[in-house]
């Protein structure tokens, strides 16, 4: 087997734990409105068991990179995909309230895990030409998850009629995450550990095979890298906010903040809503909806193919860019309240077309890239514990947004977040293409 089908093969498996990201992201959209009647929830109920798995995504977030340095990516990947099996199980037979919350939570921690040891493993496996492309692949998981789980919800609730769906339907939906749970956990056993991960426990003998198999030629040259890097003593937390690692720690956090504090999660938990308020009625919505996820697949693909050829900077500036100018446009459409026809549908999807090539796939690229070994994993929790935190923020103040200043300004506020968003990257984020991780990391050396 060629080095590059090695390569493909260990990332097509880490993206799983996209693809389980965004599946159990994304289930509770379906389901949701057979819960509300179900219990007969207040709209502050119906938010917090919509919202109450990104308290479990920030706590995955917290621990996942303490508990990868000291154990190993493979291992805490492995109970990422436990904790997406116990949550679909447990919600599918949950007989109140609060134990939805609690095994939700605990798919949410699933979630947080896998936002950070995904992306991160592939970085550290991955040969520096194609790294871009094959972190992106990662981010392409998370879509088709997205996607997927909109297609089994339609299927589910198709199967029987309203009265089954709010007592049972729902209980199949999350309980239907079970199935990918179980295959990432057996693919999990065909892929190696982090060969970086391997050579900070010294196990120099394994990291050499494994940088063999991915990296042909170059193993050699890339061993010796690792070596100078971890040369280095064991790097703590308190080390980010020296002069050089600040910068990084800046970046990353700043970059996790932005590509959410944009809109993008509105999007995608709210399409149908706002395609309601354009006067389409819920079936047209859904509908729209679907085609939401369609486009962002389509582009996620887009960037990939192009990532390690532009560069990240390039993209994620045509894309803040592009972002700025659709929100402008569609805030500007509810504003003058010329919602009928498809001017808001074809706003949308430019901007998620934006989004996917750049903020999206590239926010997990550079965030897992920009860090040294052998601070990696503590360094990645800092910066997606504040993605996860600017979910939840976005997420609990869309609604009060709407009520308070209406869609238009709602739209325009997202569209200055993602002019800050270009000014940033503009200013302050590196070229990182084509570059070797410990190449990166003298970058911040000073």
């Amino acid at each position: 087997m060629s080095t590059q089908k090695f390569v493909y093969q260990y990332t097509l498996v880490a993206a799983v734990g996209g693809l389980l990201f965004g599946y159990d992201t994304a289930v509770i959209a379906g389901a949701i409105g057979f819960i509300e009647k179900k219990y007969q929830l207040s709209p502050a109920m119906t938010g917090w068991l919509a919202s109450c798995a990104l308290v479990g995504c920030m706590i995955g977030a917290m621990v996942a990179g303490w508990m990868s340095d000291r154990f190993g990516r493979k291992k805490i990947l492995m109970l990422s995909a436990i904790a997406f099996a116990v949550s679909s199980l447990g919600i599918m037979f949950a007989p109140g309230m609060s134990y939805f919350v609690f095994f939700r939570i605990i798919g949410g921690i699933g979630i947080g895990i896998a936002s950070i040891l995904s992306p991160m493993y592939i970085s550290e496996i991955a040969p520096p030409n194609i790294r871009g492309r094959l972190i992106s692949i990662y981010q392409l998981g998370i879509v088709t998850g997205i996607l997927l789980i909109y297609f089994v919800n339609a299927l589910i609730a198709g199967l029987y009629d309203e009265a089954w769906n709010i007592e049972t339907g729902w209980r199949w939906m999350f309980g239907s995450g079970l199935i990918p749970s179980v295959v990432f956990m057996i693919f999990l056993f065909i892929v190696p550990e982090s060969p970086r991960w391997l050579a900070q426990q010294n196990r120099w003998k394994e990291a050499g095979d494994i940088l063999q198999k991915v990296n042909g030629d170059r193993a050699a040259e890339e061993t010796q890298a690792i070596r100078e890097s971890l040369s280095a003593k064991q790097g703590s937390l308190r080390d980010l906010i020296k002069p050089g690692l600040r910068t990084a720690l800046v970046i990353g956090v700043l970059l996790s903040i932005l590509s959410q504090v944009t809109g993008i999660n509105v999007i995608m938990y709210y399409a149908p809503e706002i395609f309601k308020a354009t006067g389409d009625g819920a079936s047209s919505a859904l509908l729209q909806t679907i085609l939401v996820g369609g486009i962002n697949l389509l582009m996620t693909i887009i960037a990939i193919k192009y990532v390690d050829k532009l560069g990240r900077k390039k993209l994620l500036l045509i894309g803040a860019a592009g972002m700025s100018i659709c929100l402008a446009a569609i805030g500007f459409a509810f504003h003058q309240q010329h919602t009928t026809g498809y001017w808001i549908l074809a706003g949308i999807l430019l901007y998620i077309s934006f989004f996917a090539i750049s903020l999206g796939p590239l926010t997990f690229v550079v965030v897992s890239e920009i860090f040294p070994t052998n601070i990696r994993g503590r360094a990645m929790s800092v910066a997606i514990f504040f993605l996860w935190l600017s979910v939840y923020i976005v997420s609990q103040t869309f609604p009060m947004l709407l009520n308070a200043i209406g869609t238009a300004y709602t739209f325009w506020i997202y569209m200055i977040f993602s002019i800050l968003a270009f000014v940033f990257v503009w200013r302050s984020v590196p070229e990182t293409k084509g570059k070797t991780l410990e190449e990166i990391e003298n970058m911040w050396r000073v």
